[in-house]
């Protein structure tokens, strides 16, 4: 998932990515991670099997806001990317679909820390963004190893 360079970048090219992104998400029912996301359903009971219902209805992301900067239009490409990402055929063995999820999650994340380097000003931020690349880019290679390890 390469960070948008928005410096070279055509912006329409941007916003028809962010779109076809957001539409895919919320197509595709995309797994969708996070407190909010969970603390949203603490109160909604079980799930189980979303009575064929759409498990994500009421969760569709934000439109790019009037006037938004660079920087947030590429968090919106990032963010959408990485949730279409994350809609991962499952296997049915636990392990393998958290694992199977967690890498275009840990991607997400090195993007979003790629972005903030790009576009932010505060070093303690931007020390942060490093050590999180380093960090997550550790865990995927681990969790790759794991997978090719088990036959996937």
């Amino acid at each position: 998932m390469p960070v948008p360079d928005l410096k070279t970048g055509d912006i329409m090219t941007l916003k028809a990515q962010i779109l076809t992104g957001v539409l895919a998400f919320v197509a595709g029912g995309a797994l969708v991670t996070g407190i909010g996301f969970a603390s949203s359903h603490m109160s909604h009971g079980d799930h189980g099997g979303h009575g064929g219902h759409d498990a994500h209805a009421g969760h569709e992301m934000a439109p790019a806001p009037d006037g938004a900067s660079d920087a947030t239009l590429a968090y919106i490409a990032a963010n959408a990317a990485m949730h279409e990402d994350m809609d991962i055929e499952f296997t049915g063995d636990a392990d393998a679909d958290f694992i199977l999820g967690m890498i275009p999650h840990h991607e997400g994340a090195v993007v979003m820390a790629e972005i903030v380097l790009q576009y932010g000003d505060d070093p303690e931020v931007a020390e942060l963004a490093r050590e999180i690349i380093a960090a997550q880019k550790e865990e995927i290679d681990w969790m790759r190893d794991w997978l090719a390890r088990r036959g996937y």
